[in-house]
């Protein structure tokens, strides 16, 4: 049962990824990419977990962790660059 909700999972967060990617590729104004980033790094650690789950490690969740950490940063440094034109006052 498991197994089948995780094949699921996958199915929908790879076509998630696929549609944040798209709009990543095709955005017409840079918040919109940006957004588009963050949603792409989030499904990216959603895949993490669940592959986590599917091959039991826990190797993949740290993996994801390390994933959040960067993409948070990232974004953070793009809107700041965005509103401000510079990341380093």
């Amino acid at each position: 049962m498991l197994n089948t909700a995780v094949l699921i999972a996958f199915a929908l967060v790879a076509a998630a990824f696929a549609l944040s990617l798209w709009r990543l590729l095709i955005g017409p104004s840079a918040p919109d990419r940006i957004l588009a980033l963050d949603t792409l790094y989030i499904n990216a650690i959603a895949l993490l977990v669940l592959l986590g789950i599917h091959l039991s490690s826990a190797l993949y969740f740290e993996a994801a962790l390390l994933i959040a950490l960067m993409g948070f940063v990232g974004t953070v440094a793009l809107c700041k660059f965005l509103l401000r034109g510079d990341i380093i006052e």
